[in-house]
């Protein structure tokens, strides 16, 4: 019985590494799943090399999206919406973990912003992060959107 348990362990073990092999996350919005890049619809975070101010410092708020990303995602499976494609041929989805929203959980932690230029979806998140000063909300920050263009 001990042996079969082992083995069991190892099994599962091995699988959620095969997971975690099968995707790179690019920056806070963007993943690539088995080969295929997705790209986070009505959402934006702030690029890997985007930094904001808090407290007169600089803080790497691209890198912390793309860490927070990493973090609530783990080593469990990911399941997506696919929408369509983007000017760039990247998939456009809503993705999950355990039934949840990654894009939701990224904009209501304040690492992400509701891309009303495309959707309307996550505005009512976007103001709880805003009117709790939960992440970059309590910093200075540009909009991803004009970082780009800057």
């Amino acid at each position: 019985m001990k042996k079969l348990l082992s083995i069991l362990f190892l099994s599962l073990l091995w699988c959620n590494i095969c997971l975690a092999a099968n995707l790179k996350i690019v920056d806070g919005d963007t993943i690539i799943l088995n080969g295929e890049k997705i790209r986070f619809s009505g959402i934006d975070t702030p690029e890997i090399k985007q930094t904001c101010s808090k407290d007169g410092k600089e803080v790497g708020c691209g890198i912390i999206a793309k860490k927070l990303l990493l973090e609530k995602i783990g080593n469990a499976k990911i399941k997506c919406i696919r929408e369509g494609k983007d000017i760039y041929k990247r998939t456009l989805a809503e993705c999950f973990v355990n039934g949840k929203s990654l894009s939701k959980f990224l904009v209501r932690s304040g690492y992400a912003f509701a891309y009303r230029k495309y959707s309307k979806k996550f505005i009512k998140d976007e103001e709880f992060a805003k009117v709790n000063k939960l992440g970059m909300w309590a910093m200075k920050f540009q909009y991803p959107w004009d970082f780009r263009k800057s």
